[in-house]
């Protein structure tokens, strides 16, 4: 028995599964890993796979990061999803195995039709001949949570039916329970686990797994990007029919075309490549940067190329959410690499990071600037946005300093939209896509940030300083009055610091006055008299006016004298 650890044999299975991969693909470290993990009970012989492993012939340098692939798939829907997220992680995992789980597919057999017509019937409480004119027997696609068909609405409207495989839910939540006992107990005994934090990793994994089985928030996160992207006539989000989805089914606008990277280069000489390849940059600038809501995995199989010239973004079931902090650090990050301001950029992830007890950030300083550097001198081709981001996470996971999950989604992003603009145009410069993008970028966010529900939201944080500056100054000057008030200098004129005092108080007292005398005058201005001015209340307009002088001669005062 493994201390820590259930009994379940649905668990022990996962268990000896995950550690399996450690002692083939870890190589040293991985073994050592699962020794400290305990790992070695016979019911996860990991030293017997060890030696199997061996005596195959696999021995640590011999696996290729293509068979970690084919491995992962072979464990079915929720190691597909993990080997996806371990994708993004390149604090975790070499570049070469980034690049095989980064093409990491799940297509499998499809199931039978007849639990497609059933679940239809279970969810949207009709035959499917009610609802569809036809339906196409064979699916369109066939993957680990679902299977898509072709479908005709009733009406004559050309859909896709995606139907969810049946039972996959309950297996998928045995696995992630399992994978987060294995995660808890390796952060709480290992040191490799306390310093990259495996629960965290398997938590985003859960949340984005469990969205992706209801489909009912696919179908409004395809509502949401269909809105946010209205106004890019080059690209087109497939709507959702809400009246026939449901948590395991949904139906949606068909969007027919062909995969990016199906493309033959005469097929692409026909569009006008370079505008495609900038559009969709901007488009994914701004679900990033602005709406703060993104399409998480534009892998070039879910980006198509319509006959009518347009790019249609498809499966939406991996979205990511941005705060504004991480939105602003983010323009201000993107902008820092596309000009190669090394320590800028690494000043700017320290903000936003978190530091663990061996944090180095003048190592993390050192390296990030370096690497920046030697980003920005490569040649257009070279040049990777999404690749930055993720070598950036890793050096930060190396030096001590965890940065938001949400960058390992972004990264992701990135990655797969360098992959699609380069496929449709080889000679697209990402770097300088954002910096020409840059001022539009920052004027939308100004805009945002004053538009009417945040404009109201100001107001009330004004409100609220206002209620509370009386109070604030009261306190200040009592600690003034009663020799509370202490400034730490290494010399000091008690003279000139007297003065000095007295100015601040003077000037909050002013202040205060002027700010009373507003107020009043806000209040005043209800109230309804014979005497007015401009047709306002008189006494009103007069106390506004006063006001102004007031702070005026305040301000040039204290231009005046601090120039002095």
């Amino acid at each position: 028995m493994v201390m820590g650890l259930s009994l379940k044999p649905e668990h022990l299975r996962r268990y000896a599964n995950v550690a399996r991969l450690l002692y083939k693909y870890g190589g040293e470290q991985g073994a050592n890993l699962a020794s400290q993990a305990g790992w070695q009970t016979p019911e996860v012989d990991t030293a017997g796979d060890r030696a199997a492993v061996i005596a195959n012939g696999e021995t640590d340098a011999d696996p290729k990061p293509e068979q970690l692939a084919d491995d992962l798939e072979a464990l079915g829907p929720t190691f597909i999803k993990l080997g996806q997220l371990l994708s993004t992680r390149s604090d975790l995992l070499s570049q070469p195995y980034l690049d095989a789980l980064s093409r990491l597919q799940d297509d499998i057999e499809p199931f039978d039709f007849a639990d497609v017509e059933r679940i239809i019937e279970e969810d949207l409480k009709a035959k499917p001949s009610r609802i569809f004119s036809e339906i196409d027997r064979r699916p369109v696609a066939a993957a680990s949570l679902g299977q898509v068909h072709r479908a005709l609405l009733r009406d004559g409207r050309a859909v896709v039916v995606k139907v969810q495989r049946p039972g996959i839910g309950q297996g998928i939540v045995t696995d992630l329970d399992a994978l987060a006992e294995m995660a808890q107990f390796l952060d709480k005994h290992t040191e490799v686990g306390r310093r990259y934090g495996f629960e965290r990793v398997l938590a985003e994994l859960r949340k984005s797994l469990l969205e992706e089985l209801d489909y009912r928030l696919e179908a409004r996160n395809l509502q949401t990007l269909g809105e946010n992207m209205l106004r890019f006539k080059r690209i087109i989000v497939p709507q959702p029919f809400t009246d026939f989805c449901s948590s395991r089914v949904i139906t949606m606008q068909l969007v027919e075309g062909q995969k990016i990277t199906d493309l033959s280069p005469v097929v692409l000489i026909e569009h006008d490549r370079t505008a495609l390849a900038e559009e969709l940059s901007q488009a994914y600038l701004k679900q990033i940067l602005i709406d703060g809501f993104f399409h998480a995995d534009p892998h070039p199989g879910n980006v198509l190329l319509t006959q009518d010239g347009r790019l249609g973004l498809i499966d939406l079931g991996m979205v990511a959410r941005l705060t504004p902090k991480l939105q602003e650090a983010l323009v201000r990050l993107l902008l820092a690499v596309s000009e190669g301001r090394g320590d800028d950029a690494a000043d700017i992830a320290i903000a936003v990071g978190e530091r663990t007890d061996d944090a180095d950030e003048e190592a993390f300083r050192r390296c990030a600037a370096e690497f920046v550097g030697r980003h920005h001198n490569l040649n257009v081709k070279d040049m990777s946005a999404g690749k930055v981001v993720q070598e950036l996470f890793g050096i930060a996971a190396e030096t001590g300093i965890r940065l938001p999950q949400e960058f390992t989604m972004i990264g992701k992003a990135l990655l797969n939209l360098d992959i699609i603009t380069r496929t449709l145009d080889p000679e697209f410069d990402p770097h300088a896509s954002i910096r020409r993008n840059a001022n539009d970028l920052m004027r939308q966010r100004m805009q945002e940030k004053f538009s009417k529900g945040n404009t109201l939201s100001a107001l009330l944080e004004a409100s609220d300083f206002m209620q509370r500056l009386p109070d604030r100054a009261n306190r200040i000057l009592e600690n003034i009055a009663a020799n509370k008030f202490s400034i730490e200098v290494d010399a000091i004129d008690e003279a000139e610091l007297i003065k000095g005092l007295q100015k601040i108080a003077n000037r909050i007292t002013v202040g205060l006055v002027i700010a009373a005398m507003i107020v009043g005058a806000a209040l005043l201005m209800r109230v309804e008299t014979r005497f007015t001015i401009a047709g306002y209340p008189g006494l009103a307009m007069l106390l506004f006016a006063a006001a102004i002088v007031a702070g005026a001669m305040l301000v040039y005062t204290i231009l005046k004298s601090d120039r002095k």
